[in-house]
């Protein structure tokens, strides 16, 4: 077990601790306070079996406390999200290595997602609207918002970048890198914006459907919603007479019901069809443009060899934050990944203003 791994432990430990210190709900906090002693737990007999002691585990890296930061803007359910998100990605990444080498699976190999779902489900005094909130909590965050600000910001900047570059090298004149540049900027996001509001509004309506669709079965054939839930219930392990009874119950109240079914046979979360298309539409062309406008920025003002390389050298910053931004959640070195982030975008900005280049002089000739 290397130091990396116990870092992972040791900040997933203070970012449970963060949660917990932050939670209203006693019950969830009660949750988060253990996950976090577990999660040091770890770290603790990592130590121990690299021969060294609980006095040299190391502090809460940069990462986890840039991220306690973020909770403190946009919300601390990011945190969350972005804890599950590893989790679940640690989970998958040991079972391949399982299959690969063909051991056999182990308790601990979903450790990170399923203890929590443990201590959630055999936690008495969690009641059911609590743990209802903390899993709609669970599925609605994940750092979503900050990853389309990142990955919208990227598309923004590597295109626009090598659009600009393309055109710079076909011709040397200002305006028209100029005029190109802001061209691209403005149909990418347009592009960019038209398809969030289109994917957004086209899912909200498909869910609709299937939800009047629902109500409709319950209208029409309540028995047979109701043999339904019982079935739905039992899946859940709860014994057949029990879960028959719990179902005359909730079909009684057909809203009640609805919003069961909804749920559990659908799969769909109300919570997410309140989003507005015409708002995701607008966060991602703003998301776009912000990327899209730093490689033009030098060509407002100069022209030539000098905005070309000042617009080359913005454009690799930005791509270095981006990069470094992407470890928030992927956990890797932010010098490997922004640099990583650099290189493809100035390979990708070299080759179009080749292609430039190469085009222009024919051109010329």
């Amino acid at each position: 077990m290397n130091l990396k791994n116990i870092q992972t432990e040791v900040d997933a430990s203070f970012l449970y601790e963060l949660l917990a210190e932050k939670e209203e709900d006693q019950n969830v906090k009660d949750v988060f306070q253990q996950m976090s002693e577990i999660e040091k737990s770890h770290a603790v007999a990592f130590l121990k079996k690299s021969g060294l002691n609980e006095n040299q585990l190391p502090k809460p890296s940069g990462r986890a406390k840039t991220l306690k930061f973020i909770g403190s803007i946009i919300g601390y359910d990011y945190v969350l999200g972005v804890l599950m998100d590893t989790e679940k990605s640690l989970a998958t990444s040991i079972g391949k290595a399982r299959k690969n080498t063909g051991t056999p699976s182990s308790i601990s190999d979903t450790a990170h997602v399923k203890i929590l779902e443990t201590i959630l489900e055999n936690n008495p005094k969690i009641a059911g609207n609590a743990l209802s909130r903390f899993e709609k909590r669970h599925r609605s965050v994940g750092g979503n918002a900050l990853r389309a600000a990142v990955l919208g910001g990227n598309d923004g900047l590597v295109s626009n970048f090598s659009l600009v570059m393309g055109i710079a090298g076909a011709t040397s004149g200002q305006s028209e890198v100029l005029l190109t540049g802001l061209a691209g900027l403005l149909a990418g996001a347009l592009s960019m914006a038209l398809g969030e509001w289109i994917s957004v509004q086209s899912s909200k309506e498909v869910y609709e459907n299937q939800m009047s669709l629902e109500m409709d079965e319950l209208e029409v054939n309540p028995e047979g919603e109701k043999k339904e839930i019982a079935l739905i219930y039992r899946a859940k392990g709860i014994p057949q007479q029990q879960a028959e009874k719990m179902a005359e119950e909730m079909i009684s109240d057909k809203s009640s019901a609805h919003k069961f079914l909804v749920q559990e046979e659908l799969g769909i979360n109300v919570q997410e069809l309140k989003g507005s298309a015409m708002e995701a539409a607008l966060a991602s062309f703003f998301l776009f443009a912000v990327g899209a406008v730093i490689p033009v920025l030098p060509f407002f003002f100069w022209g030539g060899t000098k905005a070309v390389l000042l617009s080359a050298g913005f454009s690799a910053i930005g791509l270095f934050l981006i990069g470094s931004a992407i470890t928030l959640f992927t956990g890797k070195s932010i010098w490997f990944s922004g640099m990583r982030q650099v290189i493809f975008g100035l390979l990708a900005a070299a080759i179009t203003f080749g292609i430039g280049r190469l085009i222009g002089v024919s051109v010329m000739g």
